[in-house]
């Protein structure tokens, strides 16, 4: 497969692996606001309802970037501001965060409409592609709006 890194690591195990390049919290919904929200600065990130420490921002998205799943572009109109995006490795992590939201939204109390997940579900795969499209057509428009709507939330019962 080609982007492969040739990082020496802990061990050859796949999700050993995985945890080292993704394994914090914070990196996973880095990935989350580019993907899901349409972020693309350090600003935006920084308003997140997680509030995550500037530093901390700072150091995931060197790593993010480091590791190949988000590129760091210049604003063409102001060369200070960064514009992030993820890469192709980066959006192929959609499937991964649709599925960590399909499983807390069936076992934990959450946030998330229920409404929303039942219709991700079930429409998993159109989701997917609608991920991927936007993100060939650098279409930043949200692509889960209706994950601020607060009626419906709660946990699934299965």
């Amino acid at each position: 497969m080609a982007g492969k890194s040739k990082v020496k690591r802990r061990s050859g195990c796949p999700v050993s692996i995985s945890l080292e390049i993704l394994g914090d919290r914070w990196s996973l919904l880095i990935i989350r606001d580019l993907m899901v929200r349409g972020y693309r600065t350090f600003k935006d990130f920084q308003g997140s309802s997680e509030r995550i420490a500037s530093n901390i921002l700072a150091d995931r998205l060197r790593k993010l970037e480091a590791a190949g799943m988000i590129s760091a572009e210049l604003e063409g109109t102001d060369a200070r501001r960064i514009n992030y995006r993820l890469t192709e490795k980066g959006i192929d992590l959609a499937p991964v965060l649709l599925d960590l939201l399909i499983w807390a939204a069936r076992h934990e109390e959450t946030g998330a409409p229920c409404a929303v997940i039942d219709n991700i579900e079930k429409n998993r795969e159109q989701v997917l592609a609608e991920a991927r499209r936007r993100w060939l057509e650098r279409d930043l428009t949200p692509l889960l709006p209706e994950f601020k709507a607060k009626k419906e939330t709660g946990r699934r019962r299965r």
